[in-house]
């Protein structure tokens, strides 16, 4: 099999020049649209880094899932890079908005010099943002937008743009599917980046008039394998026929085509983000048998919190910083291009392997 990391340069540079052409045709659609990053190919946080001594803390919203442990060992892996951050601060709120508020409050009351923070909780965490960017932290929230002003509530947001992976979902699934019954699954209730990944795949799909959204608003997962594989089920029984999915996880989708097994039925069309190491692993076994299902994933996302790393230690040294606040994750499996993903049996089922750790990191983070 061909790893993603191992092709030529010139499919690197297709996969940039996609992410390219797609953000370009939306441009239009929106005033407030700046053209993302491509997460493959990211800045260096050395000359960022500064010289004053930083303690430096990670506040996520829910640390469970494997993404999330992969997201925090990138974060300490990228300021392992500045002498001068004295020590990395992880807490973890378990999904409850409450903890993530003591949380933050908690790392003011330390005195902590910078705080990157998961947006898992959208605007409701304005409040406890801005106040801690009142107390003299620099604050600097990731991976959905949120509302508030820049400079006042938070540094900056540093975000992944939904508006090109809604597009390119769509586009795949209109090459691979033509035409049929399709739908998004998103996360849980008024997750924020669900919706705004439903919003833009909806846009896509009206470009393509043989796609049928039969679904007007996400199905809620909870980013759960156990909620998704019932929702999928409940989905099958209700619309008889359905030819692709799109969906903002990885576990998610592995979920939805165990659905589709158990019911007897071809697995559609899977167009996903954040593909985990057993869905790679299923798609790869699948192809060498000659039964494989179409599928493309956007990958690469637990980089996002290198970005805000740097954005905020910028900020926190007072040095310049030119890279783009709204980044996109690149085509890691594509079916139709015969991109295959990596798949690795020796890290556990739900592993990212997309990421910029080294393979003794992961070893080491799953052991």
């Amino acid at each position: 099999m061909t790893s993603f990391f191992g092709v030529s340069g010139l499919v690197r540079d297709a996969a940039t020049r996609t992410l390219l052409l797609a953000s370009t045709l939306l441009a239009g659609a929106t005033s407030a649209f700046a053209l993302p990053g491509n997460l493959a190919k990211q800045g260096d946080i050395a000359p960022l880094c500064g010289t004053k001594p930083a303690v430096v803390a990670l506040v996520d919203g829910f640390g469970g899932a494997a993404w999330f442990k992969t997201t925090a060992q990138e974060f300490r892996d990228e300021l392992s890079k500045c002498k001068n951050v004295t020590k990395v601060l992880y807490l973890n709120a378990n999904g409850s908005q409450q903890k993530y508020n003591s949380d933050f409050n908690s790392l003011v009351s330390q005195k902590v010099d910078v705080i990157v923070s998961f947006t898992h909780f959208g605007d409701a965490s304005l409040p406890v943002i801005r106040n801690a960017t009142k107390a003299g932290v620099t604050v600097v929230p990731f991976f959905a937008k949120i509302s508030g002003t820049q400079g006042k509530d938070y540094v900056d947001v540093v975000y992944q743009d939904p508006v090109p992976n809604g597009m390119m979902w769509a586009d795949f699934l209109a090459k691979t599917v033509k035409s049929g019954n399709v739908f998004f699954m998103g996360g849980p209730p008024g997750a924020t980046s669900s919706q705004r990944f439903m919003d833009a795949f909806k846009e896509g799909v009206k470009k393509h008039p043989g796609l049928k959204l039969v679904e007007d608003n996400y199905v809620v997962t909870n980013w759960n394998p156990a909620d998704a594989q019932k929702a999928i089920t409940a989905l099958i029984a209700k619309h008889g026929k359905i030819d692709g999915i799109a969906s903002d996880y990885g576990l998610t989708t592995n979920a939805a085509i165990k659905a589709f097994e158990q019911a007897g039925l071809p697995i559609p069309a899977q167009a996903t983000l954040a593909s985990s190491n057993e869905l790679n692993c299923k798609y790869l076994e699948y192809k060498k048998a000659g039964k494989a299902w179409q599928y493309f994933s956007l990958d690469g996302t637990t980089t996002l919190v290198r970005a805000a790393a740097r954005r905020a230690m910028a900020a926190y040294s007072g040095t310049p910083y030119t890279e783009p606040l709204s980044w996109s994750p690149y085509p890691y499996a594509d079916s139709s291009t015969n991109t295959d993903p990596r798949c690795d049996a020796s890290f556990p089922p739900d592993a990212d392997l997309s990421g910029k750790l080294t393979n003794a990191a992961l070893t080491e983070l799953f052991k």
